[in-house]
């Protein structure tokens, strides 16, 4: 089996969970997940069980075997190695924030630890992971009428990013993430119209009043508030059904951009990822998308 430790909200558990399904499905083993970190973390929440994924949170007695949880007592010990379990699993923690190639090594069994921002972790399961991140739940009246739009939007629908929220309230978070400014936005908006006959942005936030009050564009725009903080999943689904996509310094909106299937969308992505952070980013982002 393999073991992924979830932590982090909606977008970094699902870059952790497809690193965790490559791996899982290049050794032919099963995927279990680590959701234990949750158990004290105020600020998060599990939120992968809004996915049809195909994937189960391990027991205790599992995460025992590898060596997350404390020890068993030594006749404990003694008895699972008389039953085939090996102490601890094989551990893999990510080295840097690049893509790390000592992944394609790991043996089963394993315990994967580690952020893991890079589609190269996961790109030869792509189509498995578009079957598994899907609503598990029929969809409701207001995230149907919002989809009707970006349906009857086709080439047209750009769905538009803007994260606030702990990137502003939170000092600390501030200071690391940074949020992207509004030249960044009328840049990409441009870049977008450009390339785009009559563009209709579909703006995404977890703060649309201040949306409401500073962003000014030409363009039609349609703000999107069919759902709740707890509902990140929905929001992006709706954001995956747009055509083209300009993001934020997200892994929110990472995800809903790269989960569209459509081979000729087009993406804008910060240049800047990380305000007050020296991160590698050249993995983060695909090289076909646009960087402003």
């Amino acid at each position: 089996m393999i073991i992924v430790k979830l932590l982090g909200g909606l977008g970094n558990q699902m870059f952790q969970f497809a690193t965790g399904r490559a791996v899982a499905h290049r050794l032919n083993a099963e995927l279990l997940l680590d959701v234990s970190a949750f158990t004290h973390y105020d600020l998060r929440r599990y939120e992968l069980d809004s996915w049809a994924i195909r994937a189960r949170p391990a027991t205790p007695e599992e995460l025992t075997r590898a060596g997350v949880s404390a020890a068993p007592p030594t006749f404990v010990r003694r008895l699972m190695q008389a039953a085939g379990f090996g102490l601890p699993m094989n551990r893999f923690q990510e080295a840097s924030f690049a893509y790390d190639p000592r992944i394609l090594a790991v043996k089963d069994p394993a315990y994967l630890d580690g952020y893991f921002q890079s589609a190269r972790y996961f790109a030869d399961v792509a189509g498995l992971l578009r079957e598994e991140f899907v609503l598990r739940a029929p969809v409701d009246d207001r995230n149907a009428e919002v989809r009707r739009k970006i349906d009857e939007s086709g080439a047209s629908a750009v769905s538009l990013h803007i994260r606030r929220g702990d990137y502003v309230t939170n000092a600390h978070t501030a200071q690391y993430h940074g949020v992207c400014s509004l030249d960044y936005y009328r840049r990409a908006v441009a870049h977008i119209a450009e390339r785009c006959p009559a563009p209709r942005f579909f703006v995404f936030s977890d703060d649309l009043d201040w949306v409401k009050d500073n962003l000014h564009i030409e363009q039609e725009m349609v703000l999107v508030d069919a759902n709740g903080p707890d509902s990140g999943a929905w929001d992006m689904a709706l954001m995956m059904a747009c055509r083209h996509h300009i993001i934020a310094n997200s892994s929110f909106s990472w995800w809903g951009a790269w989960l569209n299937p459509h081979p000729e969308k087009i993406i804008v992505a910060p240049q800047q990822w990380f305000s007050g952070a020296t991160h590698d980013t050249r993995d983060l982002v695909p090289g076909d998308w646009v960087r402003l």
